[in-house]
């Protein structure tokens, strides 16, 4: 199957296809166990790659980076991209949840915490009742050890799994899957907050918030604590290099 194309924005190469498109592409991947990664990016992700060359090379290394958040969708629609939308991490998760029930496609649940995990097979089971899990498994804050390592990646690849979900947030899930390509037998998907929401944990923006691109508000509410710092940081600056690349863009058109 031909990958779909990347388009650049501010310096990182987005994936720019619908979201079916996106999900037969992963689901052919997973059927054949081919270990690839799948960055679920935001604005927040990209200003990362942005200041810091090591993550940008990190972000380069992934097979596919999907536009979760209106911002990346209105950039990629600006660069030709018309029927672009969406491809958050939570819709990925349940999209990929029912078509690999359908398929049986066994998924892994790697990262969060174990109360999390175990809210989440409730649901996953009641909504998705065919669905194959091959595992959940929360993992240690500190980094694992070799010897782990090695035992995580044999159980990993033994299990017979064809998707990783994997939620240990921006950037170190993105980091810990490049770690792991080639020696990971599935596709895995770095999809930092959507344990939580999926869990109940957490609750989701409505979906009228979600189009206006202000879903991380919506966020900031929830945890202010933890995420504002991130937001002031990241949300003005990637305002700012959109609208230089734009500018160049018509600039650049014009003449």
């Amino acid at each position: 199957m031909k990958e779909p194309p990347r388009l650049d924005i501010i310096g990182s190469q987005v994936t720019a296809a619908p979201f079916d498109v996106l999900m037969e592409v992963i689901l052919a991947w997973a059927k054949r166990r081919q270990s690839k990664c799948i960055c679920v990016a935001n604005t927040h992700m990209l200003v990362e790659a942005y200041q810091r060359p090591s993550f940008k090379k990190v972000m380069q290394k992934a097979d596919m980076v999907t536009p979760d958040g209106m911002p990346l969708v209105w950039m990629l629609k600006l660069m030709g991209a018309k029927k672009q939308n969406r491809v958050a991490g939570l819709d990925l998760m349940r999209a990929l949840c029912q078509r690999a029930a359908e398929q049986n496609i066994s998924v892994y649940f790697l990262g969060s915490m174990a109360p999390i995990l175990q809210r989440m097979r409730k649901r996953l089971l009641t909504e998705f009742p065919n669905l194959l899990i091959a595992d959940m498994e929360p993992l240690p804050f500190r980094p694992l050890t070799s010897a782990e390592d090695r035992h995580l990646i044999q159980r990993i690849n033994n299990s017979g799994a064809g998707v990783v979900m994997i939620a240990l947030g921006c950037p170190k899930q993105e980091s810990w899957m490049a770690n792991h390509k080639e020696k990971i037998n599935a596709v895995m998907i770095g999809l930092g907050g959507a344990f939580p929401v999926y869990a109940g944990i957490h609750r989701r923006a409505p979906s009228w918030v979600r189009a206006m691109g202000l879903e991380w508000f919506y966020r900031l509410i929830q945890e202010p604590r933890r995420l504002w710092k991130r937001y002031v940081s990241s949300i003005p600056l990637f305002v700012y290099l959109a609208l230089k690349q734009i500018c160049y863009r018509c600039w650049s058109a014009l003449f």
